[in-house]
Order: structure tokens, then sequence, then C-alpha cells
């Protein structure tokens, strides 16, 4: 398969088709700059289509998170920004970190519940003190207790019930944020979006949403974040989603974390209430949420080897024990947790009750707590701050997952987290609405971390030269469809065909391979998923079973060479096996060469760890796009 380098895309008006793809309805374009038959020398006067690929983290937690704040991180909301900016900051354990490059976006994503506790502890605001039970937890911190006081705050937590109960203390430490997030934001080079996360943990079943604005200050400022201590169910975030919209005439949107410690919730077949999903819960959860952050610190949820048996890349970063410590997982639970089988069942559903409740793009973020979004596996700074560098065993021996009920068999520790990950959006420019926008489209994809620039388009007539030409993007646009979108019927007797194109990240590995995961449901009504290798570097041939060998290894401690690979693929594919009367998606996975682990990364630099057998020093970091969605004309 041929590489190929990236050249500039040249313009073209957006068809009806891509048109269709804006959620408000409203064109992209002012009518007015389109001069149809009329030529210009500049092809690039009338370009409106999405041009650039912006990086960012959705997923921030810094010391206003109780988490974070209460367990080491000092670090406020102005140092996370500051910190992605690309700025040098010394971390609350003391070493300075800094980006390679500074990100695109950042949501700092604070908790909801008791939003703020901690500095309001450090400063002794006179709010949480005239609260017995603030007054209590600050003594106990100021006493030299601090583990003490945050025990006191989780056996709150445990009960869902709010130990401060102050809107007015909430709102103060929400509105630092908000002032936070507009002093840093600076558009056209460096966007902040203002957000919160909400903590739903119904039986210890990880259920988190990341809630995020499109708007200004005007309109956020001096809200009262919604809360587990609100509610634990979803649909009633949804609700008060809702009620903002009405009140401010904003927006504003949802995703959920990776569901790989729900226990099977995340996508369940009915809802907290216990009713069976209906058209109606599906076309709010989608209206809500049209993005699930599939890959994270806490593991990878894109698929299983349980549900993706004939996928070899399909063991990667598991946290499949249990949930957050209170039930063991079993194998029922596991199709309702990751991403490639939910998109499956989705499409089941849409057949069923005349709507698909997880048509879902997908993102990466990092979901840290120390305010610093490290992505990378030379520069991880770990999950919170008692596992940033200079952490001692700590480092990798601290529980995430405590084995308080269950034991070893459900605990996980910080040696077992994934550098990752990021969310790419592809828009024009650098501003709160275009990045916003491209998440409400899905035309967004994850990483692992990598900033590799990845794009596909689907159609029903591209050639498999188009995918090479400077023109490939104008297109696609023009003839075909994005990431994130709906494909419908095309002629009678065609099948769909995509073109991809995947470029390394420049301060990065080599790329292995292009694949194209196709979901469908077959004649009986069961959900299917298979992976098709596209494009790949080398000259491998696949064997007798269709599999590709594997690409190699130049991995050597925390060394490893660009000398297999190579530094772009382009793919154009046609479906063999297209079914014009199926339910259909399809989505894009990008492989690098194997690449050391920031475990490798720290043995070379401290020396010999001592880590476990199944600590993981070697793997292939990936990138998943939003997928694309076929419909039948019935």
């Amino acid at each position: 398969m041929k590489p190929f380098f990236m050249g500039v895309s040249l313009s073209a008006l957006l068809t009806g088709a891509a048109l269709a793809q804006d959620y408000s309805g409203e064109l992209a374009i002012n009518p007015e700059d389109v001069r149809l038959g009329q030529r210009g020398y500049s092809p690039f006067v009338d370009q409106s289509f999405p041009n650039r690929v912006f990086w960012g983290d959705t997923h921030l937690h810094t010391s206003y998170s109780t988490d974070a704040g209460m367990i080491g991180n000092v670090l406020d909301p102005d140092e996370a920004f500051r910190f992605a900016r690309g700025e040098k900051v010394r971390a609350s354990l003391g070493e300075f970190a800094q980006l390679v490059r500074p990100l695109d976006f950042l949501v700092v994503a604070d908790h909801a519940e008791n939003l703020g506790l901690a500095p309001m502890i450090e400063e002794s605001n006179p709010q949480l003190l005239s609260n017995t039970w603030g007054r209590e937890i600050h003594d106990l911190v100021r006493g030299g207790d601090p583990l003490g006081a945050f025990v006191k705050w989780g056996e709150a937590m445990a009960i869902n019930t709010d130990p401060i109960d102050d809107d007015e203390l909430t709102r103060t430490f929400w509105n630092r944020i908000v002032e936070s997030a507009e002093r840093n934001y600076e558009p056209g080079v460096f966007t902040t979006l203002h957000g919160f996360e909400w903590t739903s943990a119904r039986d210890l079943n990880n259920l988190h949403r990341i809630v995020m604005f499109r708007d200004n200050a005007d309109r956020v400022e001096d809200l009262v974040p919604f809360s587990n201590f609100d509610s634990s169910d979803p649909e009633d975030l949804w609700d008060w989603m809702e009620a903002y919209e009405t009140r401010t005439s904003g927006k504003v949107m949802a995703f959920a974390h990776n569901g790989n410690l729900s226990n099977g919730t995340m996508f369940d077949d009915v809802r907290q209430n216990g009713e069976a999903i209906d058209q109606a819960y599906a076309e709010r959860r989608m209206r809500w949420e049209p993005l699930y952050e599939v890959t994270q610190i806490k593991g990878d949820g894109e698929t299983h080897p349980m549900l993706s048996p004939n996928d070899e890349f399909a063991d990667y970063y598991r946290w499949d024990r249990g949930n957050f410590g209170s039930e063991l997982k079993t194998p029922d639970m596991l199709p309702r947790e990751y991403a490639r089988e939910a998109l499956a069942r989705g499409l089941k559903y849409e057949g069923e009750i005349g709507a698909n409740p997880y048509k879902f793009g997908m993102i990466g973020s990092t979901d840290s707590h120390t305010s610093l979004a490290t992505a990378r596996d030379d520069n991880f700074f770990g999950k919170a701050s008692l596992a940033e560098p200079g952490g001692g065993d700590h480092r990798y021996d601290e529980f995430i997952i405590q084995p308080d009920f269950l034991g070893e068999d459900v605990a996980i520790r910080t040696y077992e987290t994934l550098a990752a990950g990021l969310a790419a959006a592809w828009a024009r420019e650098n501003t709160r609405e275009a990045i916003w926008d491209a998440f409400k489209r899905k035309e967004v994809y994850a990483t692992t971390g990598p900033r590799m620039t990845v794009r596909v388009f689907a159609g029903w007539d591209f050639d498999p030269d188009e995918v090479h030409r400077p023109d490939f993007a104008a297109e696609g646009y023009a003839r075909g469809v994005p990431m994130g979108a709906d494909l419908f019927a095309g002629p009678e007797g065609a099948a769909p065909s995509f073109m991809v194109r995947a470029l390394r990240d420049p301060d990065g590995a080599n790329l292995d391979r292009i694949q194209i995961v196709k979901g469908w449901v077959d004649a009986n009504g069961d959900p299917q998923t298979k992976v098709f290798d596209a494009a790949w570097a080398g000259d491998r041939t696949p064997d007798a079973d269709g599999k590709l060998p594997p690409v190699g290894s130049t991995v050597s401690g925390a060394d490893y060479t660009n000398t297999i690979g190579t530094a772009g693929l382009g793919a154009h594919w046609v479906d063999p096996e297209f079914d014009p009367a199926q339910r259909a998606y399809y989505y894009i996975r990008v492989l690098e060469i194997p690449t050391p682990t920031w475990l490798a990364y720290d043995e070379a630099f401290y020396g010999n760890l001592d880590l476990p057998d199944d600590a993981v020093m070697v793997h292939q970091e990936r990138a998943y796009t939003s997928p694309i969605w076929y419909t039948p004309e019935n």
C-alpha cells in the first residue's frame, strides 16, 4: 500500500449533503458571499468546510475537584490553562512540567459535588466555617489529618448526601472557574470552554458525564452545576440542561466516560428507572449526549477480547475486574460497556424502536486530576498528584479502585493507568463556537495521546487515486460525508467507498496501518462487528486467514526508531460485504508502530522499578474516528 504525504486542500462549496450535518440547520456560510457561476483567481475564497484539526482535553480536574485538591493537587484553574497553553508549570509535588506543543482547547471539568472544597479549606472560607460539617473537615485538614478529612467527605458521597448544601458557596467557586476560563480565552489562539463533571455512581457504577457549554460567561456565570447530590439519573441531568437552554438561549452538551467501570449500565437495555428504552429516550439521549469519551487514563473503552475475539488489537488497557469496588465483572456486562458493541446494538434498537440511543461520536481526554493535561508516555504526570513523578511508590502502587469490598480481584493500581487521551476536532477556526459545533456534528475523533491527523469520507463514487489528490477534502465534502455523518442509500448495485488519510504525529511514531471497523445487524437481528485492514506500511501480505503480519518492533527499553512503519497512509476501501438492506456503521482505527509506555520511560529515568509481571512496557497507540452511519432507504 502506498504511503502519501498530505498536501494543501483546494476549496469546494459544500453540497446539500454536507450542509445537512450542521446541527442547527443554519448554513455554515453566508449566502451573500457565494458567487455561483463566477470564477475568481483564488480557489479558497468560497471555501467553507472544516480545514484544520484542533487538539484538546475536555476532561481535566484541578484543585477545585475535591478528589484532587484534598489529596495533594495545589494547582488552580489558571495554572491548568497556562500549562495547556504551553507554559512551564511546577507540578504539585515539585517537578516542572511542560507540553511538547500547546493544546488548542481545554475544558476544566471539575466535579460538581462540593466544588472548590479544598480551596475553601485553604482560605478558611467563612461560609464553610459557618457549616458544622464544614468546620469539622476544615479542622481535620488544618490539624494535619487531610486523609481523615478526605475519608469523611467520602462517607458523605457514599450516602449521596450533600454535607454542605450551600448553593451560594458553590456558585462562588464556579464563578472563579468561569473567570479563569475567560481570562485565558484567546480566540484564534487558545480556546477555553466552560464545563463541569456530573459524578453519578449509582451502586458504584461509573456513569459520569462531562457537561460542556458553547457559551460565554454572560450565560454560564452564577450557575450551580448539577451534581450527583441532585440526582444520579442522567435523564434528570438532561432536564437540567434543557432548562438551561430555555432560560439562557445558550447551548450545552454532555458526554460520558468510557464505560468499563459501569458494570454494564453505561449502554444498558433499561433506563435508570427500570423502564425499557423507547424512541423518546433514544432521541433524548442523542440530543444531549452526542459523543462518548472512548479512551482516557482509566483504560480504553473501544472493545474487549471477549467481544472481538478475532481482533488482535482488542486487548488494550482493559479495566475489566469490576466497578468502583462493589461488584465483580461478569461476561454478560461487557456488551453494555464498550463502544464497538454499543454502536452495533444501537443499530438494532433503531430497527426496533425507530431511534438509535447509541449513535455517538468518539473523543478521548485525560481525566487527569493533576491540573496537567499530559497524555504523552514520555511526559506523563499520572492520574492524581500522589502519582506524579517524584511520588515514589505512590506513582505505581496507589490504589485507584480500592480492594476494600472484594479484595485484590477488583483492585486497580496506578501502574495500570493509560497515558491518554486527546480529542481532535475538525473546524475552520479555534473559537468556542467552532470547536463546540464540531463536537455537536461529531466531526471529531479520539486518540490515546499522539496527535495523528486522521480524515475519512464516505460516498458512492470515489476512485482509488482520489485519496492522493491535493483536493481530497474538497471532493470528500462535495460528493460524500465526513466522520460523524449519515450516508443514505446510493445508486442501485453500488457499495459505499471510503477515502481515508492518516498522518503521524510530527513528534511521534510512524504508522502501522489503517483499519475500518464495521458494525451491522444480521438477518437474525444480532449485532455483528468486523475489522478490515485498509492500508498498511511496508510490503506485508495478508495470510490465508486475511490477517496482516505484525509491523515489527524497534523498542528497546525507552527507545524506539521510526525505521519501520510510515509517516503517512492513504486508503481507498469499498465494502466487500455490503448489503444495501442492512443498517451499518463504519469507523476508522489507526495504529502506530510499537512504542514504549510511560512505565518504560520511568524505568529508564529512575532505574529498576521492580514492577509487577503484568505491567505494560510496550504498546501500539491508536486513533478512533467518529463513525459514519449507513441507513437503507426504508
